[in-house]
């Protein structure tokens, strides 16, 4: 029984090592533009119905996690939510827009990005804010299209 477990999990390990092709410049260029159209939907989302738009494009997974700007440690999906929730009801108005943004395919369904955002927003007393956050994670390919899987924001 050992034998047959390990012969099939050396065998799963081989399979997935060469099914993982390296990425070319073309599909590094696609998956880029992919992406970047995500995140144009996802700002044009947030700026249009509110923060709660973010729900989908976040990895509902239990694999999510994400530092928000004050934290010092990780949240799950759960907890992102609730605060995203809680912020919708004092936030009129957010638009985002990236200032400089790298993107890294991994493979095919996994990317890296980093960058930074310029965020205007307006409180429920019309207060206008402007700042920049420095953000970075990594988001992954789901039948639903790109999403957030993991990463941290701070406010600079």
């Amino acid at each position: 029984m050992k034998l047959i477990w390990t012969a099939s999990l050396f065998i799963i390990v081989i399979f997935n090592s060469y099914s993982q092709k390296n990425l070319n410049d073309e599909n590094k260029a696609t998956i880029s533009l992919e992406i970047k159209q995500m995140f144009d939907s996802f700002h044009k989302d947030i700026t249009e119905n509110g923060l709660e738009s973010e729900f989908k494009y976040l990895d509902d997974s239990s694999d999510f996690f994400w530092v928000p700007p004050g934290y010092k440690e990780t949240l799950d999906y759960d907890a992102i939510k609730n605060i995203l929730i809680e912020n919708s009801k004092v936030v009129n108005f957010i638009e985002f827009t990236w200032e400089s943004i790298k993107i890294v395919p991994l493979t095919n369904e996994i990317a890296n990005y980093s960058g930074i955002i310029k965020c205007v927003q307006v409180d429920k007393d019309l207060n206008p804010v402007t700042f920049k956050i420095i953000e970075s994670g990594t988001l992954i390919k789901r039948k639903g299209g790109w999403k957030f899987l993991n990463g941290q924001s701070r406010i600079l």
